[in-house]
């Protein structure tokens, strides 16, 4: 019913925004310090949403997840800008920076299973939207830290693969990139438990950890 989708999107809608900001900060403050001030001269060096904001990937796409009844949320904030020539060591660098995206999404989800201890401590039940949209915030930034690490060009773990292949090899990986939409989408069709197995390992990974009560 729409109403449920309504009431699912007011869950969904904060951890998503959180979990797309936080990745894309997470390239720009890795890329600055380590050289690449170009996002900061873009003024994408920031944890404000509405910088990171991709009227497609942030706002379109998730709704039309929501209203298709996906098996989870799916989308992007705009790519933070990246210049490796100001690197020191290119290829590590660059591993770093894609690496910084989804280790942003691991602060937010243990940062949220914070919030939701703290939450349940003080009193907060399973019915309450606090409990709901917390869970759900280490969910999605677990799941967006395990999506965006799929070995799929343009993601970040395709990203860290090419690092690691030679010029040839690396410029043939890399050209994959743009089929790499409808690699994903067969994947979330076909074979989800591809990204949910991992994603749930994690989720309860991050809620042990801090010690959430269940």
């Amino acid at each position: 019913m729409m109403a449920d989708k309504i009431h699912l999107l007011s869950i969904m809608a904060l951890p998503f925004l959180l979990a797309v900001t936080l990745h894309e900060a997470g390239h720009a403050f890795a890329a600055n310090a380590l050289g690449d001030s170009t996002a900061k001269s873009q003024g994408r060096l920031s944890l404000n949403p509405l910088v990171h904001v991709d009227k497609v990937g942030t706002v379109i796409i998730p709704l039309v997840a929501v209203l298709a009844s996906l098996p989870f949320l799916i989308g992007y904030a705009k790519p933070v800008p990246i210049q490796p020539r100001y690197f020191k060591n290119m290829r590590r660098d660059m591993v770093i920076v894609a690496l910084a995206g989804p280790l942003g999404n691991l602060v937010v989800a243990i940062f949220c299973a914070y919030v939701l201890r703290f939450s349940i401590g003080f009193g907060a039940t399973g019915a309450d939207w606090i409990t709901n949209t917390m869970y759900y915030g280490i969910f999605m930034n677990c799941l967006f830290m395990v999506f965006n690490l799929l070995p799929i060009p343009p993601l970040d773990g395709g990203g860290v693969v090419e690092q690691f292949l030679p010029y040839e090899a690396a410029k043939s990986y890399r050209s994959i990139a743009p089929y790499g939409f409808f690699i994903l989408m067969g994947i979330i069709i076909l074979a989800k438990e591809i990204i949910l197995v991992p994603t749930f390992f994690m989720t309860d990974l991050v809620v042990g950890l801090v010690g959430v009560p269940v």
